[in-house]
């Protein structure tokens, strides 16, 4: 039986797979495009856990392959450390390491000493987490306390605003947990993320459009006011259902102003129910902190004008396909993804669960709350309108 020669990936092949793969291609989709098998592509991507390595180059104070031939050719010549140096314009103790490291004077050849010094540069420098322990610690526990890497930096930087050795970029964190040879952080961590995954996914990886159904007397949401559009007052909601299996759902709600999560135990996904659940929901807040809805175009919420009559709420509604109408509620229900998976049955899903799992976003911080938290921000909501 024949077996096929081991093919190693080209340097053209290797930027094709990854600008694919940071555009959001899947690994059979690359593997396709190079003629490559499923397993050579995501045996390449994963060695670095999914995140592209920066590009190699050489320092400009490290010894060119010409002057190391010209090194080579000297001491073939018997020149001394000294005059090869002079010759090079190198300081002697250059000169003298090249050689030493790289066999001696009788066994020093350009070439190999070249692609050895190459392959000497692939060991990894020591990250700030693994200098720094103590710092090291403070993230992976605020990471099971299941903060994003972005919310961990951004408080640090808060907390520790003149300390820079206690401050450290979302980015550092991300590749600490998914490249494990850094090894200041465990990859147990991993599963605390929003999104557990063995290999960080480009952020177009999950774009998708999806139908929706048709809604009578529809408000569309370019009638909605513009302070729910510029975010400038609150009492302005998003709103979806959040789906398991065996047709089951629960129904999110997020505030704009304050990104304030609330979560709504659904018995069935018929309008009737799920309008009746929002009807109740909606009574438990001030009137001044729930003026608007907007929902995407789901048949659930066919009988939206019965909602808007027992709670005087205004309903808009997404263009078709347009998801990212509603940025906030999608956001959040990617969250929700942690604690609900796709495939689990939610019907089962007691109320004081749903509030829990609110309550433990709720307290997180936001970076784009400037790192304070969605509780805190619609704490002061409720207290201007006492």
């Amino acid at each position: 039986m024949g077996y096929r020669k081991r093919r190693y990936f080209t340097e053209a092949e290797c930027i094709l797979m990854w600008n694919r793969w940071q555009a959001g291609d899947s690994l059979h989709e690359i593997a396709r495009l190079l003629d490559r098998g499923h397993g050579a592509v995501a045996g390449q991507i994963s060695k670095t856990g999914g995140v592209r390595p920066a590009r190699r180059s050489r320092s400009s104070r490290s010894l060119s392959l010409a002057e190391r031939e010209e090194l080579s050719r000297s001491i073939v010549a018997g020149l001394s450390m000294r005059a090869i140096a002079s010759q090079l314009g190198r300081a002697p103790s250059t000169v003298s390491r090249e050689i030493n490291r790289n066999g001696g004077r009788d066994c020093y050849r350009a070439n190999q000493a070249d692609e050895a010094t190459w392959q000497r540069a692939h060991r990894p420098k020591t990250c700030k987490l693994a200098k720094n322990p103590a710092l090291a610690r403070i993230v992976a526990e605020k990471l099971q306390l299941e903060w994003s890497p972005r919310q961990i930096a951004g408080w640090l930087k808060y907390q520790y605003p003149d300390d820079e050795t206690y401050q450290v970029s979302h980015e550092t964190i991300y590749l600490t947990l998914f490249i494990q040879a850094r090894g200041a952080l465990k990859k147990e961590l991993l599963k605390y993320l929003r999104r557990p995954r063995a290999m960080r996914r480009s952020r177009h990886s999950n774009l998708k459009g999806k139908g929706l159904g048709q809604i009578s007397n529809a408000v569309s949401i370019r009638e909605r006011p513009a302070e729910a559009e510029d975010r400038a007052v609150p009492g302005h909601w998003e709103g979806d259902l959040l789906c398991g299996s065996n047709n089951s759902q629960i129904a999110t709600l997020v505030e704009r102003r304050t990104r304030y999560v609330m979560l709504v135990r659904v018995p069935k996904k018929d309008t009737k129910a799920v309008v009746n659940a929002l009807i109740r929901q909606a009574h438990k807040l001030p009137r001044e902190l729930y003026k608007s809805l907007t929902w995407d175009r789901g048949a659930e919420m066919a009988d939206h004008q019965k909602f808007s009559l027992a709670t005087d709420i205004k309903v808009y509604f997404c263009d078709p396909q347009h998801p990212w109408q509603r940025g906030s509620n999608e956001n959040t229900n990617g969250l929700l993804r942690q604690y609900f998976p796709k495939g689990m049955d939610l019907s089962n899903v007691h109320q004081n669960r749903l509030n829990a799992v609110a309550r433990r976003l709720n307290e997180r911080p936001r970076e784009t709350l400037q790192f304070r938290t969605p509780a805190e921000k619609f704490n002061e909501c409720v207290a201007s309108t006492g």
